[in-house]
């Protein structure tokens, strides 16, 4: 699916580490939401309150569950799924393009 129709876009920003992640919240008519973001090169953290599926549609990263030991690169056209009230690091190498469904 290349479109979202039929939903409301929330216009203000969600802009984390200093700007080096942003997205946008859109909101479909069953209720449920996502994120529309880009993670510029770096290290992140993040917490999770429910659980998520994370969409890469562009670029390159690794990422790591909690308590993982080991790294598992991520590309283009793959995704991932991330357990609720937890939290996931990521080490994004290429500019990624991305897609969270709040599930």
């Amino acid at each position: 699916m290349s479109r979202f129709s039929g939903v409301t876009v929330v216009k203000a920003a969600n802009v984390y580490f200093d700007g080096r992640v942003t997205s946008r919240t859109i909101e479909f008519p069953d209720g449920t939401t996502k994120t529309l973001g880009v993670m510029l090169p770096g290290e992140y953290k993040f917490n999770t309150g429910r659980p998520e599926l994370m969409e890469i549609q562009s670029g390159a990263l690794q990422w790591r569950p909690a308590g993982a030991t080991e790294w598992q690169s991520i590309q283009g056209g793959q995704a991932f799924n991330v357990d609720g009230n937890s939290y996931f690091e990521l080490q994004v190498t290429q500019v990624a393009d991305y897609i969270c469904s709040f599930l």
